[in-house]
């Protein structure tokens, strides 16, 4: 019985310490097999196994995107920090995501970028580029070399979500395309002294906010009859059978009016200190700059970081990069030196982003008076683009053969084709309390303005390289033609040029004449100077003396893809000679001359 016992246990020993091998053996083989294939599974460009999971064919809302934010901060604790700069008006924190390798440096000692998104909460794809670009460039680290390098030399810091309290309204609440655009403060739209008295309502309960539309002999519409979901205006003598009546709603509050006092009522692009003007002149303004919290937030942090030197923001809709400024009267503040920056970028941006075009705020869109761009092109000489995402050129990779998205069939023939009718909301009778029998349908809050979830992602994809290339070409200081010359008496001429590698200055020409960054700083220690001068012109001899402080000579600017030259007269031994080059914008760099 012992024996028995014995060999039972000495084969149960064995068959536990076969299992244990095999389990490491096949856990090896899977390992090695996961290295061996992950260049053939990878899709070049894409991320194969992240570490943190994100579908990006669809929306997220703000919980969702907290988690998301603290599980990369997570994942990624050396590239990427998570903070809190403010509350919304209704107590909703306000994120601010600083992107750098931590390890190489302080991020404020770097040239910095900035990009926001969902200033206006319906353009839902906006918050998604930015957390597309934290996303795609912590978890392509640790196999990209260029990103390596961009995340050691640069910061990026991205605010995804502005106006969280709508963002909220507008997913969980019923609205259409165009709303909720502007944040939750109470504001009286109408001027009846009530507030948000007349909003909409969603009559057939879909959690849509669509048209009503009542049939009469008078009307000046008719349904297309290739695609029914459709209104199309007659014109001239044509006879039309339907009157469009909005968006749905009653007359909540008896003055003869729908709709006319929704929730928010204001914009928060319009709540910016360059330009502004009260909402008689500039429609979607509040009281003054500065009225709103969300947009508080937002300056008091682009204030303290003063190194950033471009800045991408994203709306939606009609595929644009759009540049100041926003009105015509500050045409004259745009110089041929910065307008060089601008079109270089745009017109990349162009062949980056098929059917994406390139434009002038005032001049292509329209007039925006207190706008968030000019308060950052002007108000802090950050080169700024407004990227409008979305057109109904990627429906068929063909320019729109209509005036604008809703007099062509593009949009309901992709419906048709490629959605199978999930676009809209089929025509429904209602009887409606004051209107009497109507019709409610049309397309839903999510079509048209925000991507379909299979173009979403590429497009996501191109407006983040759209990004990385402006990250890209902000400031890179690199020493060069560093030169001691002995002279008599102990003396010598120390000459040291500064190479700017990238398309943007480290201040922008408007910075520059208007001071609004101190100048960058070359300086020299570790040894007396005699004398310190800016080399304006070697060959005919031209050089600025600076008199006081002679050890750390002031450059206004250095500018895109040209070097600057400063020399120094010092005295004693150049042992210990140390360089360096501190630039708000254009980030710090130090050399020995050993």
């Amino acid at each position: 019985m012992a024996n028995c016992n014995f060999y039972s246990k000495y084969v149960f020993k064995m068959r536990k310490i076969a299992l244990i091998v095999g389990v490491l053996f096949f856990s090896h083989f899977i390992q090695a097999q996961k290295l061996e294939d992950f260049t053939g599974i990878r899709a070049v460009g894409s991320v194969a196994a992240p570490k943190v999971e994100m579908s990006w064919r669809k929306y997220q809302d703000n919980k969702q995107i907290e988690i998301f934010q603290n599980q990369l901060q997570k994942a990624f604790p050396d590239l990427l920090k998570v903070e809190q700069i403010g509350k919304s008006f209704e107590g909703r924190p306000i994120w601010a995501l600083t992107l750098t390798d931590f390890k190489s440096g302080y991020h404020t000692q770097k040239p910095g970028f900035y990009m926001d998104g969902g200033i206006h909460a319906n353009e839902l794809n906006s918050v998604q580029v930015c957390l597309y670009t934290a996303w795609y460039l912590c978890e392509n680290h640790a196999y990209m070399p260029f990103i390596q390098q961009l995340l050691k030399e640069k910061v990026i810091y991205i605010l995804p979500n502005i106006s969280p309290d709508s963002r909220e309204h507008f997913i969980y609440k019923p609205n259409s395309a165009n709303s909720s655009r502007s944040g939750q403060r109470p504001f009286d739209v109408d001027g009846d002294g009530l507030i948000n008295e007349d909003t909409f309502n969603d009559l057939n309960k879909d959690g849509h906010i669509t048209m009503m539309r009542r049939k009469s002999k008078n009307g000046r519409w008719k349904q297309d009859p290739k695609y029914p979901n459709r209104m199309v205006q007659v014109s001239g003598d044509d006879i039309g059978e339907y009157e469009i009546l909005g968006y749905e709603g009653y007359d909540m509050d008896g003055d003869g009016l729908v709709n006319e006092d929704n929730e928010g009522g204001y914009d928060p692009n319009r709540d910016w200190g360059w330009n502004w003007q009260p909402s008689y002149a500039q429609s979607g303004a509040i009281h003054y700059p500065g009225t709103l919290p969300e947009t508080r937030a937002v300056k008091d942090f682009v204030i303290k970081h003063a190194n950033i030197n471009g800045a991408c923001s994203y709306h939606n809709y009609g595929g644009m990069f759009l540049r100041g400024p926003g009105s015509e009267q500050d045409v004259d503040k745009f110089s041929q030196s910065d307008l060089a920056v601008f079109d270089h970028l745009g017109k990349v941006g162009e062949k980056m982003i098929p059917g994406y075009n390139y434009l002038v705020g005032y001049k292509d869109l329209y007039p925006v008076l207190g706008g968030e761009r000019d308060w950052f092109e002007l108000g802090r000489g950050i080169y700024f683009f407004t990227v409008e995402l979305m057109t109904s050129y990627k429906l068929f990779n063909k320019k729109s053969e209509g005036i604008n998205r809703n007099n062509n069939d593009e949009f309901n023939e992709f419906d048709k084709y490629l959605l199978f009718g999930d676009g809209y909301i089929d025509w429904q009778s209602f009887k409606h309390a004051q209107y009497g029998d109507i019709e409610i349908g049309g397309s839903k809050k999510n079509y048209i303005r925000n991507h379909p979830g299979f173009l979403l992602e590429e497009d996501l994809h191109r407006n983040m390289a759209f990004a990385i290339y402006n990250i890209y070409q902000t400031p890179k200081l690199e020493f060069s033609d560093l030169k001691v010359e002995k002279l008599d008496n102990d003396l010598s001429l120390v000459t040291v040029s500064v190479f700017n590698s990238r398309i943007m200055p480290t201040n922008s020409d408007f910075d520059t004449r208007n001071k609004i960054s101190p100048p960058n700083y070359i300086q020299i220690s570790g040894i007396d100077v005699i004398s310190g001068m800016h080399v304006q012109n070697k060959d005919l001899g031209l050089f600025a003396e600076q008199k006081y402080n002679p050890q750390t000579i002031e450059i206004n600017n250095i500018p895109g893809m040209q070097k600057v030259e400063v020399q120094w007269l010092v005295k004693g031994s150049t042992e210990n000679i140390k360089i360096t080059v501190n630039s708000i914008k254009g980030g710090y760099i130090e050399t020995k001359l050993n």
